[in-house]
């Protein structure tokens, strides 16, 4: 079968980071799905790991965490599947990844793709609205509230692809009021279109600017990048026992300030249920299946926001060096095996 993969390190401004190569077809564990990949899409997650991770002498990592596609086989203990469903699902980092014509995957963290998007619009769905979902109602809670505290959420980094998907959850399923994050006009405005209903500028003094909305201390807060240079902040402009999530890999983060007003700290890692394979990892392929219901309802959008024709190194290539630039507008797809 065609892949992507690459076994060393690089910038992504070397042809040789991701090549094209042939690999044997993925043998299946007893609750596997066979997936033929018809669209994948790219993540941050993808660009951490191909610009840090060696692969063991004469190997290759096949990355890829994004993905829909057909149902090709079962292993022998599947028992919500069968071969010509129609799937979308975000995978786990530990198994070879989607950037591959064939994937195996627990039918556990899989769900029927949404009827009404073809697989580039379902592909830019999974990994995002995972971690989206899992921050607000595991993680930060967001239907128990804080006492005293506004019923207000501040999310930094609005316009990416889990900002983007944040905000539609937060309208669709709460009446939390959306403090949204953005630094240019085409940002701000497509986090409004999403229905944000402040934005405010990061680049700029948070507390300041949450003051002069006038809605009192934000509850949560949901920092998706950079969350090393905004907690000190967070921490002043949060109402004293609020809960804050993030999503990102500082390399070295003083909580000290949260002391103070009793102010909780979670994190949230997608891929934690599938690579513990913990006692409720059926919950993903149960939230991408209410995601499902909520595009098909269109209540949801899609993310795909750049759809690339053609799964190919080239175009790997050039869709990761989009995402390394950092100022993403949703999300970057590639779609099919002929180009």
């Amino acid at each position: 079968m065609k892949a992507v993969g690459f076994n060393r390190p690089l910038p992504v401004s070397d042809e040789g980071c991701l090549l094209d190569i042939e690999l044997p077809a993925p043998e299946l564990k007893e609750r596997d799905l066979l997936v033929e990949v018809c669209a994948v899409s790219v993540n941050p997650a993808d660009v951490k790991v191909r610009a840090a991770h060696t692969p063991a002498e004469g190997q290759y990592r096949i990355l890829g965490w994004d993905a829909a596609g057909v149902v090709k086989a079962v292993g022998s203990g599947v028992q919500n599947f069968q071969v010509g469903d129609e799937v979308y699902y975000a995978g786990v980092i530990n198994r070879p990844g989607s950037y591959a014509q064939l994937q195996a995957v627990d039918e556990r963290i899989v769900a029927r793709k949404p009827r009404s998007l073809n697989f580039a619009q379902a592909a830019a769905l999974p990994l995002t609205s995972l971690t989206a979902w899992e921050t607000l109602f595991d993680r930060l809670d967001v239907n128990r509230p804080v006492a005293g505290g506004s019923r207000a959420l501040l999310l930094v980094g609005g316009a990416g692809g889990v900002g983007s998907i944040t905000i539609q959850l937060l309208k669709i399923l709460t009446d939390i009021q959306i403090i949204a994050t953005a630094s240019r006009p085409e940002s701000e405005a497509w986090v409004r279109a999403l229905g944000a209903n402040f934005v405010i500028n990061h680049h700029h003094n948070l507390p300041e600017q949450i003051v002069k909305l006038g809605i009192g201390a934000p509850s949560w807060a949901f920092s998706t990048n950079h969350s090393e240079r905004y907690l000190p902040q967070l921490a002043e402009l949060l109402s004293p026992q609020g809960r804050i999530a993030l999503i990102d890999d500082p390399r070295t983060l003083d909580a000290n300030p949260l002391k103070g007003k009793s102010i909780s700290l979670h994190w949230e890692f997608m891929f934690t249920r599938p690579l513990r394979e913990t006692a409720d990892i059926a919950r993903q392929g149960e939230i991408l299946d209410k995601v499902a219901h909520l595009v098909d309802e269109d209540r949801l959008k899609t993310t795909a926001t750049h759809i690339l024709e053609g799964i190919n190194a080239a175009n790997l290539r050039r869709a990761h060096q989009m995402v390394e630039r950092g100022d993403m507008i949703g999300k970057v797809v590639l779609a099919g095996w002929n180009g």
